[in-house]
């Protein structure tokens, strides 16, 4: 793909910290054991804490909620890293320790400093004065790095959330309250707040566990189909409520959908397409086709795949923004499941075309799910090669599109899209035929949490566990060991979480 190619260099390898296999242990470790943080439980507290905090001093959503899994910390903990981990897991240790990373994975000299020291990193944290009335006697507090658990902590993370909670649930009432109170007719302060809220779930709905999402997208759909249904709206108000409703709708299909639900997903997609079509929106009729597409193509019925992409496709005549580019990926790996070597050749080729004829439109303006990023395109361009026999550039797409996701700005990154590059980047290994990089290529996916664990990712991740299967592989310990860690990962996706 020109432009892609253009826009990303790709690299072979993550990039390697220097020196870790010393006999030495880490300045991570020895800091971790000074603060008696070796429970892994109490680590993950405190890296949820800064990670947290970062995220608001920085005002980056990206940080919010971002968590460490008792493997990571393993690994960090007995020295066992060969790559620096992920940008936003660099800045949070980074914030913990006040050391770069590559630093605190390096070894420490004998007295727990690191060798060819750095100074260390002055971290501006955002602080709150504690109220006197929680401010610890001199008497309560005769041990450094001891918090006290029988009452709030001064700035503590797990009191703010509760608070944060409270406020975001009154601002929700609030606006059900000024709805309900323009009566029947929808105010046009009713109508801004439900469409910056619709562009907030749309911007987070990549980044963050569906948990937190969940419940406001069933609330923002019953509001705008009762206004819809008994509100006074004038004609404008009417094709914009349809729209709303169309990408709301749309957000819970794709809900369904990352919970193994495809029946419910393509229950709401129609939905949505009836609200696309109502608002009378080209491009939004001809997005709900690519995620139907999309749906169909993980449910394994890759030739309703094809067939709704090749729908939407039809539909974008006067369209601009960047589904046009969404809607020929998914040609190009529908007819990659087909076999249709030749098909996946001109959709790709289709698709940066229509890349350098992109205009942003309305819908790009909402952001996250409704835009199509360049990082999303190198992912879907490696997903589709990873299908085809004897495909020599498997291996640089899929390491194109792991380091676009490295590189990718806040705003164009998805934790999913991130690890379906990285299990393309193993399948390609695989199908190379060596073992060589697999487990690299693949740690950042089976380290995620299992309320990441989306249908998508498990169903990338199973198809490693069938490359794995292979003749070649069934007697090499590093494939045992690589299969056993995917079949623990997929006995617990996220739909098997309590809701």
């Amino acid at each position: 793909m020109r432009h892609c190619r253009a826009t990303v260099e790709p690299t072979s390898r993550p990039e390697p910290i220097g020196g870790l296999m010393a006999q030495r242990p880490t300045l991570l470790r020895t800091l971790i054991t000074r603060r008696h943080w070796q429970v892994f439980e109490t680590f993950k507290l405190h890296f949820e804490r800064t990670a947290n905090e970062l995220a608001e001093q920085d005002r980056d959503p990206t940080l919010v909620g971002l968590t460490v899994s008792k493997r990571q910390f393993e690994r960090w903990y007995g020295g066992e890293v060969k790559t620096r981990p992920y940008p936003a897991l660099c800045r949070v240790l980074e914030a913990m320790f006040r050391y770069p990373v590559d630093v605190l994975l390096g070894p420490a000299d004998e007295g727990g400093a690191a060798v060819d020291a750095v100074p260390q990193l002055r971290l501006v944290m955002p602080t709150r004065p504690p109220s006197p009335s929680l401010e610890p006697s001199e008497g309560d507090c005769g041990f450094d790095g001891i918090e006290f658990t029988s009452r709030p902590v001064p700035g503590d993370n797990a009191g703010r959330d509760t608070l944060e909670r409270q406020v975001a649930m009154a601002a929700r009432r609030a606006f059900r309250f000024s709805a309900m109170a323009e009566g029947s007719n929808v105010g046009p302060e009713t109508l801004d707040e439900l469409h910056q809220e619709v562009r907030r779930l749309a911007a987070a709905y990549p980044q963050l566990p569906l948990a937190p999402l969940l419940g406001d997208l069933v609330e923002v759909q019953d509001l705008s189909f009762r206004f819809l249904e008994h509100g006074h709206v004038r004609p404008g108000q009417a094709r914009e409520l349809y729209l709303l409703s169309a990408i709301t709708s749309g957000m819970l299909a794709k809900a369904s959908h990352d919970l193994g639900d495809p029946r419910s997903a393509m229950t709401q997609a129609r939905t949505a397409y009836v609200c696309a079509d109502n608002a009378d929106h080209h491009g939004m009729r001809a997005w709900v086709r690519g995620l139907q597409s999309l749906i169909a193509y993980w449910d394994g019925r890759h030739q309703e795949a094809s067939k709704y992409a090749a729908l939407g496709i039809s539909q974008v005549a006067g369209v601009t923004g960047t589904s046009t580019v969404w809607l020929s990926c998914l040609q190009a790996r529908a007819g990659a499941a087909l076999g249709d070597v030749a098909a996946v050749r001109e959709s790709l080729a289709e698709a940066e075309q229509a890349r350098d004829a992109v205009s942003p439109d309305d819908l790009d303006e909402f952001g996250g799910i409704m835009t199509f990023p360049v990082p999303r395109q190198l992912y879907y361009a490696a997903d589709a090669t990873a299908w085809l026999p004897d495909a020599p550039e498997a291996q640089q797409q899929a390491e194109a599109a792991v380091a676009a996701y490295r590189q990718a700005e806040p705003e164009e990154w998805a934790f999913g899209d991130q690890a379906g590059a990285h299990t393309d980047l193993a399948l390609a290994r695989i199908h190379a035929g060596s073992l060589d990089g697999v487990d690299e290529a693949m740690r950042p996916v089976l380290d995620l949490s299992v309320d990441q664990r989306i249908n998508g990712i498990v169903a990338s991740v199973r198809q490693v566990h069938t490359a794995l299967r292979d003749p070649r592989w069934l007697t090499a310990p590093e494939a045992r060991v690589a299969r056993e860690e995917i079949e623990a990962f997929t006995a617990a996706p996220v739909a098997a979480l309590p809701r």
